[in-house]
């Protein structure tokens, strides 16, 4: 007998109707022999409608208090869906993150994981029942106040702990059929990728693909545990995350060659500051970095144009979250005379696209198809960053959509056969 652990989106819990397939799903998984235990998420839209209704009673809701109510509409898919599984004749137990063991640091809105003793889970499965885990939530080790991951953090729950009970595989269920080549709602063409590495997958999550938190990926590849991304509304077979193609086993040895190019992503959440007129001496880009690390800020793409020889002045531009903007704006002031900059540009009017896949060290021509694509289509770019595996430009809002299929169809990705199918609209 295999333990499973599947993981369930708002997307595919958004209604009643929705619950009650979701655990059809759960229990013919028993019925095959599994251990199973489940992860869900909110339903539907509910973690936005609890934001909004917080910032209707409070500007700036206090970090702990905030956590503990967002963590309510986890709660309530857990119940329902135990509810659900009962009625079906199955035993099911529900359990908060706290009561999972899932241990994070102290900081509120964005935990992370430092442990995971799911000694209750364990205990519940051994005797029979499914067990049911509100994600996105736990509990902080010093202090025991409830926590929460951040969007998306369902996700990372569901790998922590498939990681802590051994589990087979973690199964992440959304509204698509796996990860697919581009975002389906802007490649209408995008093809679905049937294995996909560890490394390839962390560089898309990264860049903008909406299907996986980076966080879970990294937490999977930390502790070799198999990601298969599916669809709860279909039962086609989705896309394995991992670190070889489980084809590779049923094959014996034959080696299975992994694509030039795994995907473009793109990623509309980010904005640019540019510091103008930073003086060009040893020390002063380190003060402005420091200053935007101490406010725990997480920044992307960094450039430093070359200075200015009459008047040894630079400018130093990045991309961070726009939720994080007004902050980085105000720790910059701060320290503006001390490192003596003219001024500071704010525009969140950008995206970035970027070209992923682990062939692209070894094949030449690529960054040059990449970019002939974007001039083609008529992109301008602004800033470029690149990895050995990752060609990254920050280019307008406008312009990313018509970006992002002309590097598609570049590359050859589009698909043959019928359009993507986007069952819930959420993407996750």
């Amino acid at each position: 007998m295999g333990l499973v652990v599947q993981k369930y989106g708002g997307s595919s819990v958004a209604d009643a109707e929705g619950i009650k397939r979701v655990a059809k799903r759960v229990v013919d998984a028993k019925k095959n022999g599994n251990q199973v235990v489940v992860v869900v998420s909110a339903m539907g839209d509910t973690t936005d409608e609890l934001i909004d209704l917080a910032e209707q009673v409070s500007p700036i809701p206090a970090g702990r208090e905030f956590d503990m109510l967002l963590t309510a509409g986890e709660r309530i898919s857990m119940a329902l869906l135990a509810m659900a599984i009962k009625n079906l004749g199955h035993e099911a137990q529900s359990f908060t993150g706290s009561q999972a063991g899932v241990i994070t640091d102290s900081v509120h809105n964005k935990a992370r994981i430092i442990d995971v003793t799911p000694g209750r889970i364990r205990t519940s499965i051994e005797e029979g029942n499914i067990a049911i885990v509100a994600g996105f939530q736990g509990v902080s080790q010093e202090g025991k106040n409830i926590t929460t991951l951040g969007r998306g953090g369902s996700d990372t729950t569901a790998v922590a702990l498939a990681a802590a009970l051994d589990a087979e595989v973690c199964e992440i269920y959304t509204d698509v059929d796996g990860v697919f080549t581009a975002d389906p709602r802007v490649v209408k063409k995008a093809r679905k990728i049937d294995w996909i590495s560890f490394e390839d997958m962390l560089e898309l999550a990264s860049s903008g693909s909406k299907v996986l938190l980076h966080r879970c990926v990294e937490y999977a590849r930390r502790y070799n545990i198999p990601i298969h991304v599916r669809s709860s509304f279909s039962g086609l077979k989705g896309t394995w995350v991992s670190n070889e193609p489980f084809e590779k086993k049923q094959q014996g040895d034959k080696a299975v060659e992994q694509a030039i190019i795994s995907g473009v992503a793109h990623d509309t959440s980010e904005a640019k500051v540019t510091v103008v007129g930073v003086p060009d001496k040893p020390g002063e880009a380190a003060k402005i970095f420091r200053a935007v690390a101490d406010a725990a800020i997480n920044l992307d793409m960094i450039v430093q144009n070359v200075s200015a020889a009459s008047t040894g002045l630079t400018d130093i531009s990045f991309t961070l979250p726009k939720t994080e903007g007004r902050k980085a704006i105000d720790a910059l002031e701060r320290i503006k005379p001390s490192v003596g900059f003219d001024s500071l540009r704010y525009d969140d009017q950008i995206a970035k696209i970027s070209l992923v896949g682990a062939g692209m060290k070894t094949n030449p021509g690529v960054t040059a198809g990449f970019f002939e694509a974007l001039t083609d289509a008529g992109v301008n770019i602004e800033l470029i960053s690149t990895s050995e595996i990752r060609i990254s430009v920050v280019t307008r809002a406008d312009d990313v959509n018509e970006a992002v299929r002309a590097v598609h169809s570049a590359f050859g990705l589009d698909s043959d056969s019928d359009e993507a199918v986007v069952y819930g609209g959420t993407g996750r």
